[in-house]
This record gives structure tokens, sequence and C-alpha cells, in this order.
């Protein structure tokens, strides 16, 4: 008779309640004893995860002490340690990606222990961060609660899947036995300061030590000993490798957090919850990984990696040769804008200048009232109206610039960045002078110039950008050329050979003979790029508006973007709301109790100092 539907099917794979995988259905009565589906291979398999729990076959003992029960059995072996990535126990259990990454450290592992090595396979749980902690947001239940909950989850999964891990060794990041040490190495870093001299980071104690001899002065050049107590404890915070900073950030008032940049859509809205992101600056805690910028690059020559990940290891770096250039703001004494750019050579083809809309040097200079066509030089009659644009059709230059500061902040970063969008920006009524032509040019902000790159200020070379072309072709601004493109370039584009750069279909971004580049006191006209660099950067500096220097696409790091769920930072604040470090002896430093997940409650809430002698030991004394 033949079987029903429900009979002849194969049992599928689905989880128990103890976490193994078991079949949905069991084997049909009349199915033959041994086939192979999916009860059988469920019973294989839990089979032989209890005989190596019970014969203990993936304990890894130590040499001496604690666990080292079963040493002699590998005694004399070679030694390997391999950790898997850390997954967020921020849900109810492992999701399809996880196993993808652990199966294969699995079959690493398991390859070099059966070829004569003790291998320590280890697994861990980054149990704090935003992701748990929203979670509990979502549940109404205490972070702590459905953490250690799915990390319970989590262990029975990989013992399903049979991975190879010891499961003595298996941490997680919110245990306190663990985050007191990694307190302790902020505390290291809170206390220490990188010397380019020397190349490496030092003491903050012996930074006091130079500057008290004299051996060391401020970067202002002030003398240290004319400084108040508050300004020399100013001047060394702001020396350590870990210090606060106010930055721009992504906030998400949904949230009511800070968001890294992968975790912002390009539509500008968080990954989680799809609330609305907005660009706001915050006091945050900083790592001041960019002195370490020339080391990293210089050690990319000692790895064992693929020249691919090599370069993009340096182009993530970015380190980039060129000149800081100051340009003073017409009608404010001593307001200059600093930009960093690098290519100087086309500095005399600088038409505009651009702010981030965050700059804090856009409320300084924003004009209290339109200026007349007079103030501009040599400008298309009506000029100033296509400058102002959809943002500046109606009112004064500060409502302008409130409308899109408030345009901009609802974008992404990413979505600042992207090629090909249409340019938006709105002139702030005010001017800088060009230090090589002394001619005043317009300053605008624009969502393409980001206050975390550089200066957060470009001088613009439409003539020689692309996106500075792009912008210009929409403003209505002029575009000089002072790069002299070969003449084949004017015949791929159809182009009479030397024809004004204010008729080109687009930027000419190579390297070339400078050209329109002289003033009474420096040439470039005739120069190749290189030393035309050269030749501005010395003029530069010896006319005291700009330097030849270095910088680099990489950022210092913020970091704890979580409200409460997050390791506590071993720092109190004194009297004059300063950073102290926390006496080693009162690790770990402990997040403070909350019964509620929905509160903005921060492990970060600023508390008293410790004791006056607390204090003293804090410091060294």
């Amino acid at each position: 008779m033949p079987r029903t539907t429900s009979e002849s099917r194969i049992g599928t794979g689905a989880e128990r309640a103890d976490g193994t995988l078991g079949a949905v259905n069991e084997r049909a009565d009349d199915a033959p004893p041994h086939r192979y589906d999916a009860a059988l291979a469920g019973e294989i398999e839990r089979r032989w995860q209890d005989r190596w729990e019970v014969e203990k076959t993936f304990h890894t003992p130590n040499p001496t002490g604690l666990l080292s029960e079963g040493a002699e059995s590998v005694a004399g072996r070679p030694k390997l340690f391999v950790l898997d990535m850390f997954p967020y126990p921020s849900g109810v259990g492992l999701h399809v990606g996880h196993p993808l990454g652990f199966i294969g450290t699995d079959v690493y592992a398991r390859f070099q222990r059966m070829s004569g090595y003790n291998v320590l396979h280890a697994m861990g749980y980054d149990a704090f961060g935003l992701p748990a902690e929203q979670y509990a947001v979502q549940t109404g239940r205490h972070p702590r609660e459905t953490t250690e909950a799915n990390i319970a989850t989590m262990r029975r999964q990989l013992r399903a899947l049979g991975l190879g891990h010891d499961p003595r060794r298996g941490i997680a990041t919110t245990d306190t036995g663990y985050y007191r040490w990694t307190q302790w190495i902020f505390l290291q870093i809170f206390d220490s300061w990188y010397d380019d001299e020397v190349g490496r980071a030092r003491p903050i104690r012996e930074l006091v030590e130079l500057l008290d001899s004299g051996d060391r002065t401020p970067g202002d050049a002030r003398a240290w000993r004319a400084m108040t107590p508050g300004e020399q404890r100013e001047h060394i915070d702001s020396q350590r490798l870990a210090y606060l900073d106010e930055a721009p950030v992504n906030w998400c008032p949904g949230l009511g957090t800070v968001l890294a940049n992968e975790e912002v859509t390009s539509e500008g809205r968080s990954e989680r919850g799809n609330f609305p992101v907005f660009k706001r600056p915050l006091k945050q805690w900083m790592l001041r990984i960019t002195a370490y910028a020339d080391r990293l690059l210089d050690d990319l020559d000692l790895l064992d990696w693929t020249d691919s990940i090599k370069q993009m290891q340096r182009n993530w770096i970015g380190r980039s040769h060129g000149a800081e250039v100051a340009f003073p703001v017409h009608g404010h004494d001593g307001v200059e804008i600093s930009v960093f750019t690098t290519r100087p050579d086309t500095l005399f083809g600088a038409t505009y200048m651009v702010l981030a809309p965050e700059h804090p040097l856009v409320d300084v200079v924003t004009a209290n009232e339109w200026p007349d066509d007079s103030v501009a030089w040599d400008w298309n009659d009506g000029a100033l109206a296509s400058w102002r644009g959809v943002f500046g059709a109606t009112g004064t230059p500060s409502e302008a610039v409130a409308r899109y500061r408030e345009f901009t902040a609802q974008k992404s970063e990413l979505e600042r960045q992207s090629e090909g969008r249409e340019k938006s920006g709105v002139f702030t009524g005010a001017f800088a002078v060009n230090p090589t032509t002394g001619t005043r040019i317009p300053v605008f902000i624009a969502d393409y110039v980001l206050m975390g790159y550089g200066t957060g200020a470009i001088m613009a070379v439409p003539a020689h950008d692309h996106r500075d072309f792009e912008f210009a072709t929409e403003f209505d601004l002029p575009i000089v050329g002072v790069v002299r493109p070969p003449a084949h370039w004017f015949d791929d584009r159809g182009l009479p050979t030397g024809v004004p750069a204010s008729q080109w279909p687009e930027a000419f971004v190579g390297e070339g003979e400078a050209m329109a580049s002289a003033n009474d006191t420096v040439s470039l006209d005739g120069l190749g790029t290189a030393e035309a660099k050269r030749v501005i950067g010395e003029w530069l500096e010896s006319t005291d508006q700009g330097r030849p220097t270095i910088t680099y696409k990489l950022r210092d790091w913020l970091f704890s973007r979580q409200r409460y769920w997050g390791e506590p930072f071993p720092i109190a604040y004194d009297e004059s709301d300063r950073p102290v470090a926390v006496p080693e002896a009162m690790l770990p430093r402990r997040a403070p109790p909350t019964s509620s997940t929905s509160s903005p409650g921060s492990p970060t809430t600023r508390r008293p100092c410790p004791s006056r002698r607390s204090r003293e030991r804090s410091n060294g004394s």
C-alpha cells in the first residue's frame, strides 16, 4: 500500500530545546533501519559529541597549575593557539554567517591537531555593545539577562555543530575578570604620550619632566613655567594617547546613541530600527592611532600578506605629501581658514573655498547680510544670486546656512562622498583672500567636504579637480586653468589646443607644466608639477602663509557608542571636570546598576573623583 505524504517525509533538522539538532519527524515505520536521513544524522552527531565531551577530546591542558590534567600526554608537542572571531550575543542565537567562519578555523585546528600540534582552540563572546543593548531595549529585559541567555544558547549550538573548542576556555567580554584587564590597558594608554623623536610611546610623567626641565616646549612655543596649573594640565591632557575631544558623530535620537558609519544606511537612517540619523558634535573618548601612521605603513613590509591586502592598508592609512595653506578671511582680523592640499602647485587657480557644514569657523565668518556685486572680483553679472542657490533664495546668509546644515545633517558620510550626484551648497556671504593672487574668493559650505577629513576646508581649484569642477559649474563660479594639459587631452575632447579652462568640458587632474601662476615674488610658470610643488612650498613657508606637510586619511579612533551596555571607562573627573585615572587597586570599574533598559544611562556617566589620596596615587605621586 503506498505511503501517505506524512509517512514518506524525510525528517528535517531542527533545534531541540537543549540547542542540539534533531529531526522534526521520526523515521517512517517502513523505512530501512539504517537509511541516512536527518534523524540518523542527528543520532550520530549527538553520539560523537557526547563521546568527545566525556573523553575531553578538545581539552588543552596547561603545563602546570589549574587545568593541567593530561599535560604529560602532549608534553613536547609544538603549541598552536587558534582563536575564533568573537560573535555578538545580541539576539536569540547564531545566524548562518557564524558557522561559515567557525567551520574554517575548526578544519584548520583539527588538521594541525592530527599533524602533531598541541592545539588550543578557544571561543569567546563580544558581549558588550550596541546590538546587545538594542535587543534588550526591544525585549524589555536587562542586557545582562538577555546577553547571558544568548551566550548559553550559542554554546549549545556550537556544541551541536561539533566544533572543537575547549569549552573551559570560553570567556565573555562582560566578565569582570576580563574587562578588569582591558580597563588596565586603557589606563596605560591614557598615561602615555607619543614621542615623535624616538618613534614610540612614553609615560606622561616623562613628558612633564621634559617640560619642567625646559628640554621640551609646548606646541605653541609658550614658556611652560609661564602657564597656569590649569593650562599645564590642559596641555598634558591634549598629548595623551587616550583623550577627550569634541568630534562630529552620527547621532540617532531614536536609539539615543552614536552610530558607526557602517551602521547608517545610504538614506541617512539607522540600520537598526530605521530611525533618522544626524551629524552632531559630541565630546567623545578618542585613541590617537594617527601617531602611529608611519609605523603602521613601514611595518606592512614585515607582514606575510598579499600585495593587494597591503595596498588596501596603505590606501586606508593614506599618507599624502602636500602643503598647509592659510587663507585670511576678508573683514575678520586674525581669522584664517587653514587647508591641506596635495596640489599646492595649483594654488593660483583657487577661485573659491568650501567649508564643511560642521566647521567651527562657519558661525564666525557667515555674514549678516548678503554682499553686493561690488565686493567680488570680476564676477559675471548675477553671479551672487547663483551662489545663494535654493537654500539662500530667501532670508539672510545665517538663515540659509542654518537651512543647509539641517539638510546635510540627515545625510551619512557615505552618501555625502558618493560620486556623480548633484552638488549642493550655499554661499556664506564671506570672502577669503587667495595668498598668491591677493584676490577675494567666496566661501561656501557644501556637504562634499567633511569635517573629519583634513582640516574640514578646501581651496577649490575647479580646473583641476572633478568635484570642484562640478560644483563650480552648478554655482556659476570661475574656472581658471593653471596646469597645461598635453595636446592629446584637447584632441581627445575635440577642443582646440590651449582653449581656456572656462570652456573645458571637465577638469584636467593630471600633472603637467604650470601656467598662469606668477606674482611679484614667485613664479611657477613653465615648471613641472613636482618642481612647482617644491617652489610654492618654500614660498609659503618664507612668507609665513603655509608650509609643506604630510597628512593621512587615517583618523583617530572614536569608540564607546552604546548608552549603557558597555565597558565603563576607568576614569573619574575632578572639580575642574578634567579626567583623572582611577587607581589600579579600584579596578574593575563596574557599570552602575539599572532597572530600566530604555533610559539613556551610560557607563561613562561622570562620577566624582576618588579621595585626594587616591587621586595622588593615580597621578603617580
